[in-house]
């Protein structure tokens, strides 16, 4: 197994047992920007899941891998970047999970196009969990409306929540928006069936997040380097 990949498994076991977690923390890799190769060469050593911001992208990843050899269904593609509505179709097509559905007129067409496939779309709600002007996700207070949704559609299914809290030198900030999603999450849990997922913190804060109460972090710059390194 690469240094790397090694190394961030175990700071995520380590993390999870200080916290006294009892359900496993899961690892997205952030692969954006990254070549197939790259997609190619964790895949090898264990890594299954895959964090894409583009359609596009990831389309043409997937299709330099299954020129490569790997079979469909090998690895577990999520879509964690802000969703067009003329990107709905590709996207239910061709993820696994979208991580980032933040709003009600998504959800139909997404459910109609993946139709076809022989298993739902899993969903997380983005929440924009610090009012960010500059950022997608939806308002908190939406969350409970969205999920109606998500829950009503045949083709979907609804996972959880998922944030990309705002950057923060002190600790103490990025904690309490960690614990506000974690409050969202519990009472989305105690309302639906099947809500298993908390997608927050990234490279540098994901011990935090997971602390808080994190059920998978997506972790890119700490596996791969930084872009262009």
């Amino acid at each position: 197994m690469s240094a790397p990949l090694q190394q961030i498994l175990a700071r995520i076991e380590t993390a999870a047992r200080a916290a006294g977690r009892d359900e496993p923390v899961s690892l997205l890799a952030v692969s954006k920007t990254q070549p197939a190769s790259a997609v190619l060469a964790l895949h090898r050593l264990g890594q299954r899941a895959f964090g894409e911001n583009y359609v596009q992208e990831a389309q043409a990843k997937q299709r330099s891998l299954a020129e490569a050899g790997l079979a469909d269904g090998a690895l577990e593609w999520h879509l964690i970047g802000p969703l067009q509505s003329n990107k709905a179709r590709e996207a239910a097509l061709h993820f696994d999970w979208l991580q980032s559905l933040d709003r009600e007129k998504l959800v139909a067409p997404l459910s109609r196009h993946r139709a076809g496939r022989s298993t739902p779309l899993n969903v997380l709600i983005q929440v924009n969990i610090d009012g960010e002007a500059s950022k997608s996700g939806c308002a908190p207070d939406a969350v409970p409306a969205l999920a109606r949704q998500v829950v009503a559609a045949e083709h979907l299914y609804l996972r959880g929540l998922m944030a990309i809290p705002e950057p923060a030198a002190d600790p103490a900030r990025r904690r309490t928006a960690f614990r506000r999603m974690r409050a969202l999450f519990d009472g989305l849990r105690a309302e639906h069936d099947g809500i298993d997922t908390l997608s927050m913190g990234m490279s540098d804060d994901f011990e935090l997040a997971i602390a808080e109460g994190a059920t998978m972090v997506r972790v890119g710059t700490a596996l791969f380097g930084r872009r262009g390194a």
